[in-house]
């Protein structure tokens, strides 16, 4: 029996504030970071479990110290076992009793524990020898189930709902999966949308982006709406009248401005409306939702925890879920997500704008089209071009589509050379 030995944290940022990327309403000059995590055993077999939280500058060193809370409870732990009731992992977590106080459920500690979760599945994953997504997909209806807390999910989904929705998808498994390895999963790209970039490298980054396949894009938006008109026509006449954009303003709006704002960009064939408003406000997406159709509202990419998820579909207030890798409490929390999506018949476009979230959140998505929703109909992960070079797994995205990884592990590792060169402060 081997345990858990060694729990590292590292403070990492990208200084992409210097070039605005990932720049947006609210988010004018974002560093992306990592609160990171380092995972060791005693097993001798040289295999770790890496995981990180997202956040966008100050603030990543009180996400590692929120991560570093956790060390007690994780070291000197059996491996095997843990990774054997990785359900019994989260619920110890999530329902420690002081620590909850700091929640309940949300917040800087949630994600934290989402960051040990993650690293244990990533190590469950290299010990299988499998991606994270097959990992997944190879389990039986009755493992996944037992992985999720259903506490107060039951008046929208139940335990015995959850594994009759797992059983329909069981056949045509395999078929999926050879059909995702061969065919990759629909993405869309952010790339060309920031809202610090300048009219000219808008009209190149889209022109770019159909040529290398995308069949969507995506544009920031909510900081000007006469500046928003301008830069929608640019990328509409950029791309065509085939190529869908979809505009994003990270929570800016109350309930009115953004119906209306949505309203006045109309004309430009909109595919979605991301975060109109706050992230928390159920009844205002609910209201925007019914204000601006057929626009479709997604949102979720700062949903802080399965409840909140239940309440956006059981109100109708989500046309699109948008899961996050880190936000919310690790792959447990995430697949109990993927489940209430497929329950309500409401498709899951993953968020992946930040530094290692496409490598992450892939998994997720794959998963959910062989062992849960069985489609990829009307779904798509996002990408951004920044910053996959520091990642042992980068992702690959090749005509539109990203490409099933097929390293062991949750894809969440960065390069050593990386982290010594970003971490903060004392990076090169």
């Amino acid at each position: 029996m081997s345990i858990v030995t060694g729990f590292e944290t590292v403070d990492v940022r990208f200084p992409t504030s210097l070039t605005l990327d990932g720049s947006d309403a609210m988010n004018p000059d974002p560093d992306y970071s990592a609160a990171y995590l380092r995972i060791t055993t005693d097993a001798g077999d040289g295999l770790e479990g890496h995981a990180f939280v997202f956040t966008i500058g100050r603030g990543n060193d009180v996400q590692v110290a929120a991560i570093d809370a956790l060390a007690s409870a994780v070291v000197g732990a059996p491996v095997e076992a843990t990774i054997a009731d990785l359900g019994g992992l989260w619920r110890r977590l999530v329902h420690d009793s002081q620590l909850r106080w700091l929640g309940p459920e949300k917040g800087v500690m949630h994600m934290a524990i989402g960051a040990v979760v993650n690293a244990f599945w990533d190590l469950a994953a290299k010990r299988a020898g499998l991606p994270l997504w097959q990992l997944l997909a190879r389990m039986s209806p009755e493992q996944i189930v037992d992985l999720i807390d259903f506490r107060y999910l039951t008046d929208a989904l139940t335990p015995a709902r959850a594994l009759e929705i797992l059983r329909r998808a069981e056949d045509g498994r395999a078929e999926r999966e050879a059909l995702l390895l061969a065919e990759g999963y629909p993405a869309y790209t952010t790339t060309p949308g920031w809202l610090g970039y300048s009219d000219e490298k808008l009209v190149r980054l889209a022109e770019e982006a159909v040529g290398d396949g995308f069949r969507q894009i995506k544009l920031k938006v909510g900081d000007d709406l006469g500046d928003d008109i301008r830069r929608l026509r640019l990328a509409r006449a950029a791309v065509g009248p085939d190529i869908r954009i979809a505009i994003d303003a990270n929570q800016r709006w109350d309930r009115q401005e953004a119906i209306d704002w949505v309203k006045a960009l109309s004309e430009f064939d909109l595919a979605w409306i991301e975060e109109p408003t706050s992230p928390d406000d159920v009844l205002a997406h609910a209201a925007i939702a019914r204000g601006v159709h057929p626009v479709p509202v997604a949102t979720g990419e700062h949903g802080m925890n399965r409840v909140l998820f239940k309440q956006l579909l059981q109100a109708g207030a989500a046309d699109i879920v948008q899961i996050d890798a880190t936000r919310v409490a690790g792959v447990n929390e995430n697949l109990a997500i993927l489940l209430l999506a497929a329950e309500f018949g409401v498709p899951v476009c993953p968020h992946a704008g930040g530094v290692g979230l496409c490598e992450a959140v892939q998994h997720l998505a794959m998963f959910d089209f062989v062992a849960v929703s069985g489609t990829r109909e009307g779904r798509m992960i996002e990408y951004t071009k920044h910053l996959h070079e520091h990642f042992v797994s980068p992702v690959e995205v090749t005509g539109g589509a990203y490409q099933a990884p097929l390293a062991p592990g949750a894809g969440m590792e960065m390069l050593a050379e990386s982290i010594s060169m970003h971490r903060y402060t004392g990076g090169r």
